[in-house]
Formats: C-alpha cells, structure tokens, sequence
C-alpha cells in the first residue's frame, strides 16, 4: 500500500493535463484509439467522413484524418504509460520536447469534421518573403525570411552578426511563423487564417 502526504497528493491533482499527438503504426489510428479508451486514457482520432463509389453501391466509411497520428490527453507524468501502449511508435516532438497541441485546435478540429465530409488536408506553401524558423538540420533553430524557391529547396536570408547570409534549405526542415504577402500568395480573410 502507498501513501501520499497531502502535498503529494495536491500536486498529483493539480498535474494539468494536456493534448499532445502520439505516432503510430501504419493503419492503427483506430485500434490504438481503441486501446486507449479501454484503459481510460482520453484519446481523439479524428475520422472523416468519406463517400466510397463501389460497382454497386454507395458507402460512407470513416477514415483516420490524420495518418498514422492520435491525440491523446495526459499530464507529463503519465507520458511513461504511452510506450506500454500496443501500436503506439513515439510521441510527437517539437523543439525536444513532447508537442502540446491546444484545446481551440481539437475543438476546430471537432466542429470542422461533424460539419463536413471528405476533408482533406494540406499543407501551407512557403511563398516568397514567408517568415520561417529552421526545425531541424545545422541551421536549426535559426530565424529568416524566403528570397526564392526551387521544386524542393527554398532559399533563404539568415541575418546574424550583421552579415546576410543565404542558405538553400530542404521545405520540410522549416516552419512558418510569419507569412510575407508577395504577389503570388491571396489574401485570406481572417476568419479563416491559420494561427
């Protein structure tokens, strides 16, 4: 049997939980889903709804939005519960640490998919004079904005100890923090810009 003081036990309850995004196996949304809720761990596996044409028919299935990806909803302490899960590969990082995902974006991810059917999902275009922050390579970490684009590279001005220096970059190393407007990129209406 264990006891807690009570300020062991007023610290275990004051743990707030937050969402974050597990990995997992190919095709095992659904069952880690699952898995999940039966060991009353809060999850979310956002699943859209798809019309589905066979020879004979017309169905709608549910398929995972997010491939390979379940929100889960846990304090920091029970993170080490996570790798005991059957499917789940790892946690989802951002910047060395476990990615918090906050709650306005479940909740709009949840309106958007009971209001809509065969969503689909895309990412943002890095436009030229696009802010960015590099996330992963040498660079990492380092801050500047787009001056041209290639089919997968992107160049890019680093400013640092007043000197411009430009550094092609593979798309998938860098982030958007601060979108440019140049001439190509249309204008969103804020209601529905990203944030």
């Amino acid at each position: 049997m264990i006891f807690f003081s009570k300020n062991e036990n007023l610290s275990k309850m004051n743990e707030s939980k937050n969402w974050y995004a597990v990995y997992t196996r190919p095709r095992w949304e659904k069952k880690v889903a699952s898995i999940l809720s039966r060991k009353n761990i809060e999850n979310y596996c956002p699943l859209n709804r798809i019309q589905r044409q066979w020879s004979d028919r017309k169905k709608v299935v549910q398929e995972p939005l997010f491939t390979s990806y379940v929100f889960i909803q846990v304090t920091e302490a029970e993170h080490s519960l996570l790798k005991q899960i059957d499917g789940i590969i790892s946690m989802v990082y951002w910047l060395g640490k476990p990615a918090v995902i906050r709650d306005n974006e479940i909740r709009a991810i949840k309106d958007f998919l009971s209001e809509y059917v065969n969503v689909t999902l895309e990412k943002r275009p890095i436009n030229i004079n696009d802010s960015i922050r590099v996330v992963s390579g040498p660079l990492m970490e380092m801050e500047g904005n787009v001056v041209g684009l290639k089919a997968r590279t992107i160049k890019v001005s680093l400013p640092s100890l007043g000197y411009m220096m430009q550094a092609e970059i593979e798309k998938s190393n860098v982030k958007i923090i601060n979108p440019g407007i140049s001439r190509y990129s249309e204008l969103v209406p804020e209601r529905y810009a990203v944030k």
